[in-house]
């Protein structure tokens, strides 16, 4: 459990359908959070349970895709939690702080995975920075 990338692991020639599953592991989350609002991690999730035992290269990246996505969602809990009494004890001036952190971390949640898809896309082990890793 750090907040700093791991080492990835080094995956030789992995195969074109495990980097595209790879891909889909990552990016899949925009879309479960487009279409579920806010459950972005049942898509990484999906994939990860269907494609772990088959292909290694998409349980690392699927477990990476995961954990990002539970890390986001907890800082978006955790935000919320501090946030609501931060702006009714404020009169709502506390939205000041709260309205570009959530922003902040809405577009740091679209934007790493695209980011993650293209590496995985490319055969690369991606690791996010400042996620909690629980699922390892």
């Amino acid at each position: 459990m750090s907040d700093l990338p791991a080492n990835p692991p080094y995956f030789a020639d992995v195969p074109a359908d495990e980097k595209q599953w790879a891909m889909f592991a990552h990016l899949s989350a925009l879309v479960a959070a487009l279409v579920l609002g806010g459950m972005g991690f049942l898509g990484p999730l999906i994939i990860w349970l269907i494609q772990k035992d088959k292909m290694k290269f998409v349980d690392d990246q699927g477990k990476e895709a995961l954990n990002f996505q539970l890390t986001v969602l907890g800082a978006g809990i955790v935000l919320g939690v501090i946030g609501a009494p931060l702006v009714l004890l404020t009169f709502g001036i506390g939205l000041l702080l709260v309205i570009p952190l959530a922003g902040g971390l809405v577009i740091y949640g679209i934007v790493m995975p695209i980011i993650a898809g293209m590496k995985a896309n490319a055969g690369e082990a991606y690791r996010y920075p400042y996620t909690i890793r629980v699922i390892t």
